[in-house]
């Protein structure tokens, strides 16, 4: 019983962190979605999800109403004198710029879904932008998205801000968004490496378990897995059922019982 509610324990730790890396996960694509349409133009046809798509076009269109609508509450201040942030493009050119894009891609993935031999693979967010292979590392895949991608974006809203060509408010959204880029490329690549580290951890973990299952395992090679030894007298037969269930329990995968106390 006590086996079983520590499993279940686990289990619920393991789902609310996956829970957590998804919500974040969705929110970074949600705000990112608009930047990575300008510098990843060949992305694949399923590389956002509906979902995001949507909310995505529900920001951009909520953004111009909430800039405007504080811009409306600044004016009616008493005594006050409201400037509007210098700049030649706000919001409101941002989500021109982006339905405009949804447009042109939305044409370029309707093709590919109807010939589908032209994409290899569909979520894939395709090449990065040719000039960023100029760059130290920059054809290294995952230091391209984690960093180079996001210091462009923060430093191009950046420099389009100190020389007026956006405004402040839509300086602020892009660099929050190279923010929320980087935070994404990071959830894909921690993906990728924590399955690998799973599988290492499992064959790092098999000679220790089956030492202790001869009772030889010291407490220094049991110590990485937060094991401790089973006291000397106890039964050889459950020392073994008990290893047994405790190498399923870190491992994650279900074992044949019926096996186990056969043995």
């Amino acid at each position: 019983m006590l086996g079983n509610e520590s499993e279940s324990g686990a289990m619920n730790m393991e789902h609310l962190q996956n829970s957590s890396i998804n919500l974040v996960e969705t929110i970074c694509s949600i705000v990112s979605m608009p930047v990575e349409m300008l510098i990843r133009p060949q992305y694949g046809t399923r590389y956002f999800s509906v979902p995001v798509t949507f909310c995505s076009s529900v920001l951009m269109l909520l953004l111009p109403a909430l800039a405007m609508m504080g811009a409306s509450i600044m004016q009616m201040i008493p005594f006050g004198r409201y400037v509007p942030p210098p700049g030649m493009f706000d919001f409101a050119a941002m989500t021109k710029l982006y339905f405009l894009l949804c447009l042109i891609h939305g044409f370029r993935l309707w093709q590919r879904m109807l010939h589908m031999e032209r994409e290899l693979h569909s979520e894939y967010e395709g090449p990065p932008l040719p000039f960023f292979h100029l760059i130290p590392k920059g054809r290294s895949f995952w230091f391209t998205r984690i960093i180079l991608e996001p210091c462009f974006v923060f430093f191009a809203a950046t420099v389009l801000e100190d020389l007026f060509i956006v405004q402040s408010g839509l300086g602020a959204y892009l660099h929050f968004a190279a923010l929320t880029l980087a935070m994404k490329n990071f959830i894909s690549w921690f993906r990728t490496w924590e399955v690998i580290r799973k599988i290492l951890d499992r064959k790092n973990s098999a000679p220790a378990m089956a030492r202790l299952i001869e009772n030889k395992a010291t407490e220094e090679e049991l110590a990485p897995m937060h094991l401790a030894g089973f006291p000397k007298n106890i039964h050889p037969q459950m020392r073994r059922a008990a290893a047994v269930h405790m190498a399923r329990t870190i491992s994650s995968e279900p074992y044949n019982a019926e096996a186990t106390q056969g043995d």
